[in-house]
């Protein structure tokens, strides 16, 4: 008994003389100085909230965006008076089609004029009939004609009348028709640029309102249309920053820190569709911002191209925006100033 506590003494008087390396001390503070350093980055270092979201370049005027080259009628390609890519002015044609019956104008011409001297006929009639009707009821005063006689001519006249409406009728329809005819050549509607014409020639046959291809005008005011998700579209507003990543632009991003990005531009959000479509997502508008770097010429950032976009929120902790990520919630939301605030009581 007494010999297993000398010994365990012993061990205990060696463990006394047993010191720890320099190396691991030093590993040792080198640990908890980088826990420090890391504690001290993320408690103070300020993030800025970004709601992210891609989509392209594009217009909130419907006349401004790509516009479809529709046949009016139906009926062959007879010329085409542009290429692709190539600039048009208002006015200019573009393509002219020709019915299958070549001769369809001339027949419709012939038509509108035959419903034109029935239609006058019809009119002299309906003059001679109203005289006639005048007439009657100046001998029904003096008593010569009969209230039979009166009548009679009064349904006359009616008659005549309806008459000379369906002929103006006809002459609508067939004004209509030949108008159609003769509007088979399609013009452009401002000045800009035709892209993805039909391929086809004299030999192709097309339906009315079938697209031969499209336009898209020269002067546009280019805003971009993003979509982003539905957790973070309620705290997105009218009048929000945003940096945009045009496709094809070098750049350096980010996200949390904007002021060193580098190829970024400035944005501004000028709408916020108010209803999601079919995946849950929001539609959010982005126009230059005034106060920014102008974006890129039309020839580098065309219309359609691909746009990345950071919509810039709150400004939090990166310990909190990191705490936030990793458990998948909403960024914070804005906190409302409260009116009262500096008023005297």
């Amino acid at each position: 008994m007494h010999h297993n506590e000398s010994r365990y003494l012993e061990k205990i008087s060696a463990l006394k003389n047993d010191y720890l390396p320099s190396a691991y001390r030093i590993l040792g503070g080198v640990v908890v100085a980088l826990v420090l350093v890391t504690a001290a980055i993320l408690w103070f270092t300020p993030w800025i909230q970004t709601a992210y979201g891609t989509g392209y370049v594009d217009s909130l005027d419907p006349s401004e965006r790509t516009q479809a080259i529709s046949a009016l009628v139906s009926g062959q390609i007879k010329q085409w008076h542009v290429k692709e890519g190539m600039p048009v002015e208002k006015g200019q044609p573009i393509v002219t089609l020709i019915d299958v019956d070549e001769e369809l104008v001339t027949k419709l011409q012939g038509q509108l004029d035959a419903a034109q001297a029935v239609h006058a006929a019809n009119q002299s009639a309906v003059a001679n009939a109203r005289n006639n009707l005048t007439r009657q009821q100046a001998l029904l005063e003096q008593g010569v004609a009969s209230t039979k006689t009166v009548e009679a001519a009064q349904i006359k006249l009616q008659e005549l009348i309806a008459k000379a409406a369906k002929s103006q009728s006809d002459i609508n329809k067939a004004s209509v028709a030949l108008s159609r005819q003769r509007t088979q050549t399609k013009v452009a509607p401002a000045d800009g640029v035709i892209v993805k014409l039909k391929s086809g020639g004299p030999s192709t046959y097309v339906k009315a309102g079938e697209v031969l291809g499209e336009f898209i005008p020269q002067v546009v005011r280019r805003t971009v249309r993003v979509t982003v998700s539905g957790m973070d579209a309620p705290l997105i507003e009218k009048g929000r920053k945003a940096r945009l990543q045009f496709e094809g632009w070098p750049v350096f991003q980010f996200s949390g820190w904007p002021d060193a990005a580098i190829g970024t531009f400035g944005g501004e959000v000028i709408y916020v569709e108010p209803v999601a479509d079919n995946t849950g997502n929001f539609t959010v508008w982005i126009a230059p911002d005034e106060n920014g770097t102008p974006w890129p010429q039309e020839q580098v950032v065309r219309y359609g191209s691909r746009v990345k976009a950071w919509i810039l929120l709150e400004e939090v902790r990166l310990g909190y925006e990191l705490w936030r990520q990793l458990n998948n919630f909403p960024p914070k939301p804005v906190v409302a100033k409260d009116s009262t605030q500096g008023t005297s009581k």
